[in-house]
């Protein structure tokens, strides 16, 4: 009968465990979606380094510009990735303490909760971090043909050079 009852308890802690877990799994995801906006920052910073190389002397300053911007979001993007992998020690010391408390029998809802809360505060710093990332990645953002001499802002707004 006991054996029954120690089934129901670890059962039950496993139910509490399930929605940290889930969490885990949201966490996993947008780390993924930051270290992909990582490597795409880092390949675009290797290939203008590439560029400055043998560019035109003209050219210079907006590429040493164009690389202090992509390593400003890189430096973000870390950050981002940081707290967020702490969110995640955070949740997994949270399933680990839900399951000692329940084996070792001692008060568990103080440390869950500071824990929990702890989570949450480093994920949402996280994601603000990620979304200046995006701020300045979109605001830095230049679509189609790029003319130094301004050639093509006139040609678009139907004007001859």
């Amino acid at each position: 009968m006991n054996q029954l009852s120690d089934i129901g308890v670890v059962s039950h802690v496993i139910q509490l465990a399930v929605a940290p877990a889930f969490l885990l799994t949201a966490i996993g995801a947008m780390m993924t979606v930051m270290t992909n906006r990582l490597a795409r920052v880092i390949d675009r910073a290797r290939r203008l380094e590439d560029v400055l190389e043998s560019a035109p002397h003209e050219r210079i300053a907006g590429l040493h510009a164009d690389l202090r911007t992509l390593s400003w979001r890189a430096k973000l993007i870390s950050r981002a990735i940081t707290l967020s992998t702490s969110a995640a020690i955070m949740v997994c010391t949270v399933i680990a303490i839900l399951f000692l408390g329940n084996f070792f029998q001692f008060g568990i809802a103080i440390p869950i909760a500071m824990l929990f809360v702890l989570a949450m505060i480093l994920l949402v710093i996280g994601m603000i971090i990620l979304l200046r990332e995006i701020f300045i990645g979109t605001s830095s953002l230049r679509i189609g043909p790029h003319d130094p001499g301004g050639y093509g802002k006139v040609h678009r707004q139907g004007l001859t050079p």
